[in-house]
């Protein structure tokens, strides 16, 4: 009795697996794989920050996912963005501070594989401090970044410590 009803409710199982699985096209999709020595980075001017685009685009709706490389001493000026955004630290420290006072001395490490999260419109800057860093930041398209603060904030690279 005990192997009938183990061997039913086994049926039952496989009957609603079949009936609840989608169909072979539904399941298909492309796979992604990049290896690092792959990753292709590009700067808009020839020269500090460089972003590659892994998946989707940042200026198109839907998921998008890029890197972001820092040389060394690289940093942002305080911006914000449209819409949030995840970021992960892949390599090196990354160094992070918010509003609109790019103060050096307030900026907080974030070591490889720490998160951080820029919420929608959160005022904030960030960059590499002696070493190289590389940042994965993971949103949803289309998002905007603004600039904010003052015009004549240092521009390109963290001063050398005194």
């Amino acid at each position: 009795m005990k192997r009938v009803g183990f061997m039913a409710s086994g049926l039952a199982f496989a009957a609603l697996t079949v009936a609840l699985a989608p169909s072979a096209a539904q399941t298909v999709r492309d796979f992604i794989r990049i290896a690092p020595e792959d990753v292709r980075f590009k700067s808009a001017l020839g020269i500090g920050p460089e972003q590659a685009v892994l998946f989707g685009d940042p200026s198109k709706p839907g998921l998008y996912v890029i890197r972001v490389r820092f040389p060394p001493g690289a940093h942002s000026n305080p911006h914000f963005h449209s819409r949030d955004r995840h970021a992960t630290v892949i390599k090196g420290v990354w160094w992070n501070g918010v509003g609109e006072e790019l103060d050096f001395n307030k900026a907080v490490p974030m070591k490889a594989g720490s998160y951080v999260l820029h919420p929608a419109n959160g005022v904030h800057w960030d960059g590499a401090g002696d070493e190289e860093v590389v940042v994965q930041i993971i949103g949803e398209g289309p998002v905007e970044t603004t600039p904010v603060g003052a015009t004549d904030a240092p521009r390109g690279y963290w001063p050398k410590p005194k």
